[in-house]
């Protein structure tokens, strides 16, 4: 099994903790993993990317154009931005809410979500828009975003990871007094995906 996911967001949204939970329960199943990060401005809003390859002959952990199986998006315009990584039929997993990116703030441009949105499912092999906001607020926290994607997107199977797997992981790196708002925040996630 070789999975290659491109984990795209802005800087505070959990990103890199994310691929750390998902490289975390790949090693836990005995595979090999290797991940990278891309980051922008060195602050909350800055773009950030991380990479997550999982298998036996991944030699860099930086995904190729075209290499992506899996494309986690936290922002729906960072997504977008990634989606040339995507591999033809490979899988878009998104938040569908927005956070207005610094230089369309500053530039005093108009930015849709929606838009964003519709391009993905018109462009990705198959995109799976995920309602955060609504986890978020049931898990009673902003922060769980992004474990609420990775429940998503073990739903999906183009993580090579199962529910399970990913909540292995949680119970392992995450604070005792933090883990049943994010295990929550897991199984909400995945219930999204498989409409349960």
């Amino acid at each position: 099994m070789n999975i290659s996911a491109m984990l795209s967001g802005v800087g505070g949204q959990g990103t890199v903790l994310a691929s750390k939970l998902i490289a975390l329960s790949a090693m836990q199943k005995g595979l090999f993993a290797r991940t990278a990060e891309t980051i922008g401005m060195a602050q909350r809003g800055g773009c950030v990317v991380s990479h997550v390859r999982i298998g036996e002959d991944i030699h860099s952990p930086m995904i190729p154009l075209g290499g992506a199986d899996l494309i986690l998006g936290f922002e729906p315009a960072e997504a977008v931005r990634c989606l040339p990584y995507l591999k033809e039929g490979g899988t878009v997993v998104v938040s569908a809410k927005e956070v207005k990116p610094v230089t369309a703030a500053l530039g005093g441009n108009d930015y849709s979500a929606q838009e964003m949105l519709s391009f993905l499912q018109d462009h990705a092999g198959h995109a799976v828009i995920v309602d955060t906001a609504a986890i978020c607020e049931k898990c009673g926290s902003a922060k769980v975003l992004n474990v609420a994607l990775l429940g998503a997107a073990a739903a999906t199977g183009a993580l090579g990871l199962t529910l399970e797997e990913m909540e292995g992981a949680l119970r392992k790196r995450l604070p005792e007094k933090f883990l049943p708002m994010n295990l929550e925040a897991l199984r909400l996630g995945a219930k999204a995906v498989l409409g349960e």
